[in-house]
């Protein structure tokens, strides 16, 4: 399994529309990827290595998909209409990240 982080760092002055993200971006994410995507989450960043400090990024996503390949062929088809669709909750540039899943314990979160 892999998970594929998309990140997006707390910039000054920068803006971020977290109910569209969430009630939106993420769901128009999934319907196009379909089954390739297994599930997602979405982190809102509240604070960084201490309370009180910024946290290093605004808002994550994370996708789980089988593996690098079916991320890529179920994206793919649909790259233009999904980064067409990030003007509409943020002009903050994403970083991105593939890892490998190497523990998954979803149980334990309530699934």
């Amino acid at each position: 399994m892999i998970k594929v982080s998309v990140m997006y760092p707390n910039t000054p002055g920068a803006w971020f529309d977290h109910t569209y993200y969430r009630d939106t971006h993420m769901p128009l994410l999934k319907a196009r990827m379909g089954d390739a995507c297994l599930f997602y989450t979405v982190d809102k960043g509240i604070a960084g290595r201490a309370p009180g400090e910024p946290a290093t990024y605004v808002a994550m996503c994370h996708i789980y998909c089988d593996s690098v390949d079916a991320y890529v062929n179920a994206v793919e088809p649909h790259v233009n209409e999904i980064r067409a669709d990030i003007a509409n909750y943020t002009d903050i540039v994403p970083v991105l990240q593939f890892s490998e899943v190497i523990v998954e314990r979803s149980g334990e979160l309530g699934r």
